[in-house]
């Protein structure tokens, strides 16, 4: 009788788990599935069949100032990088991207229908699904539209705007940048009038100084019916002189005459004229000085008026001079905002970039992965060794 040989003891070999064949993709990992696979697959949906074609046009400008010398505000900006021109640079982004911008943009277009143009997916038109259909909810949904930059090496900005027409684009663009051109004029015009407000109220008050004192000097010589009381004594006092002279020359007349003829008759006819003249030398005098009605006093009214009205003429120089200096300043410190590029009009579509996007995808949720993966590991491992 043959004894039975026994080769082998355990479970049936097509009964072993590893025996049987798996399905590739069963060995994928769960969790590999929902973080990379998952949401890849569902990019891909969108970014390759749901996701509208948008135009984009583009502008470059540059903001720059034509004075000669900062002023001290634009040496401190210096001192921390920046420089005058990069603020006024930076102001017209601002603009451009702000409620104001938007307010401009609306006069002139109907924003809310040329970001939700027919055709345009769910995720890129204006509103999203989470978005509001209020001033605010546009004005944020129009910074995913407009773009600006700068760059610091040259100075030059760029204005990106992005529609789902070629039209729309380029509009839109040539509106903003027409609107920035209007915000450096405003600045500009600002600056000036805050620069030389103060010296032109300087010069109006010089002006009406000038005025009033030209006024009562005009007063002054109605009521008086004198041109230039300073001129009549002048002349009185000419005049006394030569009657001086004229006395003198009589006096010497009669001492020779009456050296020579003691009762010369001549001699009473020379001390009549020698009496007239000194009583002409007295009124003269009188008119000069001596009470209210003479010229003195009115010679110094005369003077009085004459300083301040001489006064108000070097004052209103003075102002007009620093008027006019302080205009060639603000001019100088004015900023001007120049196209280097106009807005084109784009002939193809540049977003999305479809597979560009679906790759950073891809490559972000694998790198959250392998974070998440090596996370994982180190637990594991730390519950292992406890």
């Amino acid at each position: 009788m043959t004894e039975p040989k026994l080769n082998y003891v355990g479970p049936l070999p097509e009964l072993l788990p590893y025996a049987r064949s798996t399905p590739w993709w069963r060995r994928i990992p769960l969790a590999f599935l929902i973080v990379v696979v998952v949401p890849t697959v569902i990019a891909a949906i969108y970014f390759l069949l749901i996701a509208s074609p948008r135009y984009v046009s583009e502008a470059r400008f540059i903001v720059r100032d034509a004075g000669q010398a900062p002023s001290a505000f634009g040496l401190a900006l210096q001192g921390v990088g920046l420089s005058s021109g990069q603020t006024d640079a930076f102001a017209v982004h601002e603009y451009m991207t702000s409620a104001d911008g938007l307010r401009d943009l609306r006069q002139r277009f109907d924003v809310p229908a040329l970001l939700s143009r027919p055709g345009a997916d769910s995720l890129s038109r204006y509103p999203r699904l989470w978005e509001s259909r209020s001033e605010e909810g546009l004005l944020k949904a129009l910074g995913r539209f407009v773009t600006v930059g700068y760059d610091s090496s040259t100075g030059i900005s760029t204005l990106r705007v992005e529609a789902f027409r070629p039209a729309d684009a380029q509009n839109l663009a040539a509106s903003l940048l027409n609107g920035g051109e209007a915000l450096v004029n405003r600045l500009n015009q600002r600056a000036v009038t805050d620069a030389v407000q103060q010296t032109r109220v300087t010069r109006e008050n010089a002006v009406r100084n000038l005025a009033r004192a030209q006024t009562e000097l005009t007063a002054f010589r109605n009521e008086q019916a004198i041109i230039d009381p300073q001129t009549i004594v002048t002349e009185n006092a000419q005049l006394i002189g030569e009657l001086n002279v004229r006395v003198a020359e009589l006096q010497a007349q009669r001492e020779q005459i009456a050296a020579e003829a003691p009762q010369s008759p001549q001699l009473r006819p020379i001390d009549a004229r020698i009496a007239a003249y000194r009583r002409q030398i007295e009124a003269e005098r009188a008119k000069i000085s001596g009470g209210s009605a003479t010229l003195a006093p009115q010679v110094g009214a005369f003077e009085e008026l004459t300083f301040e009205r001489e006064l108000a003429t070097r004052e209103l120089a003075a102002a007009t001079t620093s008027l006019l200096a302080a205009e060639q300043d603000a001019r100088r410190q004015q900023v001007y905002l120049e196209r280097v590029v106009s807005p084109n009009l784009p002939q193809a579509p540049l977003e999305p970039r479809r597979w560009l996007s679906l790759l950073a995808v891809f490559a972000s949720c694998l790198l959250i992965y392998g974070l998440g993966w090596l996370i994982w590991s180190g637990v594991r491992e730390h519950r292992q060794d406890g």
